[in-house]
């Protein structure tokens, strides 16, 4: 089989661009032939990164050039799609791209605000929809909003790398770390992780907070933290790389999602898999991942004296904390290459000899 592999690479490291990455790899060792088509490939020469507009096309005209030839020797397209321009820059294109070449496209959305950015294209994203073989989607959340758009779409999960987000040792032999590992961007809302910090350490003192990464949000986080005094207590690390990331998990005692917005976030099961008890907001997809007071623990976004509340359970509760810690082993071990191969390997087969489910639900355009 030959797939031409459509979507970013790090860096920045972040949630598509990981998952795109693991994805070539591991299709790779099962035999499958991988062409990947980078959609965040650097500007040439790279001052026209500089130019709004003329980047745009100056990364459009070389990434469709590549595209037209990739998708040409392929036998099934897999496209990472989300939304916004990055969906009529890349997504729509490959998809018209895999229609003209007649290669089927397999198309992998991804993202929390899939909701707003339908209620606004709907119309335009079922137009290229039409000529896509299959939707795919890491969770029921995001199909239940496609639903509503009458495309209907097929879950393949996020993969989780056991191999390498392993078990750490005894959670008590950790310092009381908060982890949270998302950049520091308004919708992750790493200001309410801050402020359940300085809750926290009323009753926790040597509590801190690790923020893992990067984001126009730094400078205002570091004046919040100063100004809660909390600014000793909280580290920014900057950039992690992936191959790092295992051992700050395993430095830490609460893995923490203050996010407004989510679908199915890798951070979530990759505390899971090494054994790190999870704090997160009740957004997006999380509920469909795991499960209050038996997986995690769920609080509504932007409560920040309930966070507070969940974590101190966590640093205070050993018994909660294993509780908590033996049932995120059995989640993640959902979410690995061997349980979620054979699904996407039954999508591409049937891509490639036109079956299943049509991408439109009875009731929408047909296809």
């Amino acid at each position: 089989m030959r797939v031409a592999l459509i979507g970013p690479l790090p860096p920045p490291s972040g949630g598509m661009a990981n998952q795109t990455l693991q994805l070539q790899r591991l299709l790779q060792e099962e035999g499958v032939v991988v062409e990947l088509v980078q959609v965040n490939a650097s500007y040439r020469p790279q001052w026209i990164g500089g130019i709004r507009g003329l980047r745009a096309v100056a990364r459009l005209l070389p990434y469709l050039a590549t595209l037209w030839r990739a998708v040409g020797r392929a036998d099934v397209v897999h496209l990472m799609a989300n939304s916004g321009w990055s969906w009529h820059l890349f997504a729509a294109p490959a998809i018209w791209v895999g229609r003209l070449r007649g290669t089927p496209v397999v198309v992998n959305y991804r993202g929390g605000f899939a909701g707003d950015f339908l209620a606004r294209q709907a119309v335009l994203v079922r137009f290229s929809m039409r000529r896509a073989a299959r939707l795919i989607v890491p969770s029921g959340f995001l199909r239940a909003v496609f639903a509503e758009h009458d495309m209907a779409a097929d879950i393949v999960p996020n993969i989780v790398d056991t191999g390498r987000f392993s078990s750490g040792g005894d959670l008590m032999d950790v310092p009381p770390a908060i982890l949270v590992a998302r950049n520091l961007e308004p919708i992750y809302d790493n200001a309410s992780a801050i402020r359940a910090l300085a809750m926290v350490r009323e009753r926790v003192p040597h509590a801190h907070l690790v923020l893992a990464g990067i984001g126009p949000e730094e400078a205002r986080l570091k004046r919040l933290a100063e100004s809660l005094n909390v600014g000793s207590s909280v580290r920014f690390t900057g950039r992690v790389e992936t191959a790092q990331m295992p051992a700050l998990y395993r430095s830490v005692r609460v893995s923490l999602n203050p996010s407004l917005v989510d679908n199915m976030p890798n951070s979530v099961l990759e505390a899971l898999a090494v054994g790190v008890p999870v704090v997160s907001t009740r957004v997006g997809g999380v509920p469909y991942i795991v499960e209050h007071e038996k997986t995690a623990l769920l609080v509504e976004p932007g409560a920040v004296a309930s966070m507070a509340e969940a974590i101190v359970r966590i640093l205070t509760e050993p018994a909660l904390a294993e509780r908590l810690r033996v049932a995120g082993f059995e989640t993640a071990d959902m979410y690995t290459w061997p349980k979620i191969k054979p699904l996407l390997f039954q999508v591409y087969e049937e891509a490639m000899h036109h079956r299943g489910p049509a991408v439109l639900l009875k009731g929408g355009t047909e296809t």
